[in-house]
């Protein structure tokens, strides 16, 4: 029968061992703190970030949402990073993506400040990622390595077939899973044979933001299946993943939602915990 990874319940641990860590650094004098800056009215956005924000609070941090209008120049943007940056109080930033097309994404990422960047965006901790040095690493792939350990799912020799190679999920899950000792093969969209390359994955991830693209015939039987996708499908919420076929197959698998998505939150507060440990004076 296959496993059903809870993502909600192995978040809400990780946000009790925050929590906890948290009490300790406050009554230290350095209760973290996580600011977010939300540019425009994007509905998606505005419900991400109220969800950051109330569960930053209930960890026992300072939250923060800096509002800004769509209409904000890059110049003004940079201004309120920096400001941010030299604020004792404030220990993680969060630019809410996606900005406006008139603001370079990745400008503003390289503004925060290393030690800040709890999204583990900014070029220098992608570089540390890649390198195997010490930084912070984007939610979304920490959030699936530490529900796999939490799960007791070995890495070490498995074949990891991870599909998307975005900056924010896909290259940097890459990274971890080598760190891991795992042998990882990236699919994309120009990936020839799909089917033919995830049928031999031990443990398969998708991050395309397609949904139900992984069919059960693409699965291998007994692998483990992590779903990060979140896509509208006939007015419900659905993964990449073709989740009631492949459930059939795989050994263990992701629903969405409650899977990644809860995790990925969680790791959220951990990096601010981390970014408010690091603090030494």
């Amino acid at each position: 029968m296959t496993h059903l990874i809870d993502g909600k319940k192995w978040a809400l641990l990780s946000r009790e061992e925050t929590k906890q860590a948290c009490a300790i650094l406050t009554q230290e004098g350095r209760q973290p703190g996580l600011t977010v800056v939300l540019v425009g009215e994007d509905p998606a956005s505005q419900t991400y970030v109220r969800g950051k924000e109330k569960a930053a609070t209930e960890a026992g941090m300072q939250s923060a949402i800096i509002r800004l209008e769509a209409t904000i120049t890059q110049d003004e943007l940079l201004a309120v990073i920096y400001r941010l940056n030299q604020d004792p109080h404030v220990h993680g930033i969060l630019v809410q993506l996606p900005l406006p097309k008139h603001i370079d994404d990745q400008v503003i990422i390289d503004a925060i400040a290393i030690e800040k960047d709890v999204d583990g965006f900014h070029a220098t901790n992608v570089g540390a990622l890649a390198l195997g040095l010490t930084g912070f690493v984007p939610c979304t792939p920490l959030g699936i390595m530490r529900m796999l350990a939490y799960e007791n799912i070995s890495l070490s020799g498995k074949h990891a077939v991870v599909i998307g190679r975005s900056n924010i999920v896909g290259k940097p899950m890459a990274q971890l899973l080598l760190k891991a000792n795992a042998t990882v093969t990236i699919c994309h969209s120009k990936t020839e044979n799909l089917g033919q390359i995830t049928r031999q994955a031990d443990i398969l991830i998708s991050a395309v933001g397609k949904a139900h693209l992984v069919k059960a015939d693409m699965v291998k039987e007994g692998a483990v299946v992590i779903d990060v996708g979140m896509n509208r499908l006939d007015g419900k919420l659905v993964g990449d993943v073709d989740f009631e076929n492949v459930k059939e197959v795989a050994s263990a698998i992701t629903p969405v939602p409650g899977g990644v998505g809860p995790m990925t939150i969680a790791m959220l507060l951990h990096n601010t915990v981390q970014a408010a440990s690091n603090v030494t004076s």
